[in-house]
């Protein structure tokens, strides 16, 4: 088992959501995004890697069918020893900092299918931990509930691959907050599975398995030139396998809350 693995402490996290949405031509402009998530829990695949909440900012760009992002993750309590000295001390630090490049676009030939394809390179500032990279394809359908499946290889430390199947589905409208403030609703899910290496990388457990499975609802609304994303979410591992190890918590089963504020110019 890798340190990382051993002492529950990967502080990684998905910053590529795939929506098998990809820009029209026309759209080809220099943007930018800036944006902050406060979320109960910081779970990520299945992990728990914070247990008492993280305040996670971000700041993006896109032109065309290429974006990128830096993302970070600030814990808010001592639940980890991110520096090896037994104790947990990990309250104000920020304790990840990831760097993401994406390509999205449809592809020729077949209409309704979009592809993703990208790299991301996760980083540990206050921590003990090595760096780690991965790159990742994925394909979306133009189809109901938008079904996507995205592989992400990791190509450094662990060499082990995550597959991730997602489906998703808005409402425009369920509800006013205020006149002229209608709030919507994003219901997703996702299902993960991990090849032996990463189990054996980031568990301690020789198999390939299902992972963990994520089931969320968003309420995206407008206020004053931000968008505003309230959210709560249930994840639960699948494998009883990885419900019987301790590597990240002796729960297995989560409840999240969040709200996060972004806007882009």
């Amino acid at each position: 088992m890798s340190t990382k693995g051993k002492l529950g402490l990967v502080l990684l996290t998905g910053v590529v959501a795939f929506s098998g949405v990809a820009p029209a031509e026309d759209e080809t402009k220099l943007e930018f995004g800036v944006g902050v998530d406060y979320f109960s829990k910081y779970i990520w695949r299945g992990q728990n890697l914070q247990d008492d909440g993280a305040i996670q900012p971000s700041l993006s760009f896109s032109y065309g069918s290429l974006s990128g992002s830096i993302w970070g993750s600030l814990d808010l309590t001592n639940y980890a020893d991110v520096d090896g000295d037994g104790d947990r001390d990990n309250s104000g630090e920020i304790t990840e900092v990831d760097y993401s490049l994406d390509y999205s676009d449809t592809v020729p030939g077949l209409e309704g299918v979009s592809y993703s394809i990208g790299v991301i390179n996760y980083t540990f500032p206050n921590t003990p931990f090595d760096d780690t990279t991965e790159i990742y394809a994925g394909l979306g359908f133009d189809l109901p509930l938008s079904p996507s499946v995205t592989l992400y290889r990791d190509v450094d430390n662990i060499d082990g691959t995550y597959v991730n199947f997602a489906l998703w589905h808005s409402l425009d409208e369920i509800t006013e907050l205020a006149p002229d403030i209608p709030v919507g609703m994003e219901i997703s899910a996702s299902l993960g599975w991990g090849s032996n290496a990463y189990n054996k990388g980031y568990w301690g457990i020789n198999d390939d398995s299902a992972q963990d499975l994520a089931i969320s609802l968003t309420f995206p609304f407008e206020l004053s030139g931000w968008s505003v994303t309230p959210s709560i979410s249930y994840i639960t591992l699948m494998d009883s396998d990885l419900r019987a190890t301790d590597t990240f918590d002796t729960d297995s089963d989560y409840i999240v809350f969040g709200i996060g504020v972004s806007t882009s110019f």
